[in-house]
């Protein structure tokens, strides 16, 4: 790590989840969870002027998890921190106003190379892979706190599909599509909840290969439940 005391001061990960340094390793938790349902690129439109922020402040929340999830990374990482001479960062420092849409770093911001704390991605593909690796892992297990999915392979439930019938036209489409015997008149209103992966894929597989309006919608309904749990607690 002493190799490392020279480079540029590290980004505050503790801020971007907007915790105080002393949180514990389920508020790390915790945390991730509505920061990453809240910058989520998924939730805008892919061609929308917001993605390449939205990506970039979700690659960097997915870095501080991972860095701070671990006991022992977050011990190095904040012994760098200390050593560049950061002041404590609490929740409340964070605007409670702050916009929907994440702010990019300025040009020339600091931060503590990939290969130092991170998931230690060579380019961008790289850190897209593991930031959504990361992030499948934990939508899953929200989804079972939510009844959505069951089992160690995260399998849909007839809630979950439930739910997506009701995002859209195009959710039922999919899964007219990919499911073999469905039919519309299968899926269709209270039916829907019969239907199944017969391909025994994990409710994060299904996610990905939703429509994208109808993504945005459910990580939307997730989130929802997720900061609702979180002011009840």
């Amino acid at each position: 790590m002493a190799d490392n005391c020279d480079a540029d001061p590290p980004m505050d990960y503790y801020k971007i989840l907007a915790i105080p340094p002393n949180a514990t390793q389920q508020q790390v938790r915790d945390a991730y969870k509505k920061q990453a349902l809240k910058s989520h690129p998924d939730r805008v439109p892919s061609d929308s002027s917001e993605r390449p922020a939205r990506t970039k402040k979700f690659q960097q929340i997915n870095d501080a998890y991972y860095t701070l999830s671990d006991p022992s990374r977050r011990r190095d990482y904040d012994s760098a921190r200390s050593y560049h001479g950061f002041q404590g960062t609490s929740a409340g420092d964070s605007d409670p106003e702050e916009e929907e849409i994440p702010r990019t770093n300025a040009p020339g911001g600091s931060g503590f190379p990939w290969s130092s704390f991170g998931f230690g991605a060579k380019n961008a593909n790289e850190e897209e892979k593991f930031s959504n690796e990361q992030f499948g892992s934990v939508f899953e297990e929200m989804l079972r706190d939510e009844g959505l999915a069951e089992g160690q392979e995260a399998k849909p439930t007839s809630k979950f599909w439930s739910l997506v019938g009701g995002l859209s036209g195009g959710a039922m489409g999919f899964i007219v599509a990919n499911f073999p015997g469905a039919v519309a008149g299968a899926v269709a209103g209270n039916r829907l909840g019969a239907v199944r992966d017969a391909r025994g894929k994990s409710v994060y597989s299904v996610f990905l290969e939703l429509p994208q309006g109808d993504k945005a919608k459910l990580l939307s309904e997730l989130a929802a439940k997720v900061f609702a749990h979180a002011i009840g607690s």
